[in-house]
């Protein structure tokens, strides 16, 4: 697989290294990987989509490397109030939303001026500068029979 971005396969190597991580391709190969990933992932998606591309990574090696990318920031890692972590890319990526279906587990991404409105407001209001915000809406699909959870 071709790399994703140098800027943050430096970023990732400069963490790895300041926190006296073992740097290794593998690592790097799932770097790739997870930034090539359109919306969010489970680290079982991830590997099964390395394997079936022909990797020799290793779950424990994915499982590890994910986390340590949600700890220097280059991915999110989401919980959507099913007991199971997702991760979504933070690099070069917009703040935005989600809305979860809480019987089917469709994720909609979503932008909204006015949310962000607020964000900035209540920052303001507590003397605190904005950084970035992260917000989930639960909800039901409206049509049942569109819903994956009939």
């Amino acid at each position: 697989m071709k790399f994703i971005s140098e800027e943050a396969r430096e970023e990732f190597s400069k963490y790895l290294k300041w926190n006296k991580h073992r740097i290794t391709p593998e690592r790097f190969e799932a770097l790739d990987y997870a930034l090539g990933q359109q919306g969010h992932f489970s680290a079982d998606e991830l590997y099964v989509a390395m394997k079936t591309d022909g990797s020799n990574v290793s779950r424990a090696t994915v499982y590890n490397t994910l986390e340590l990318l949600a700890k220097c920031e280059l991915l999110s890692k989401r919980n959507f109030g099913e007991n199971k972590s997702y991760y979504e890319s933070n690099f070069n990526i917009q703040n935005h939303d989600h809305l979860i279906c809480t019987s089917c587990g469709k994720i909609i991404e979503f932008s909204s001026k006015k949310i962000m409105k607020i964000v900035k407001e209540i920052c303001d209001e507590n003397g605190m500068e904005y950084v970035g915000y992260s917000f989930n809406i639960f909800g039901k699909c409206k049509d049942p029979n569109q819903c994956k959870h009939r």
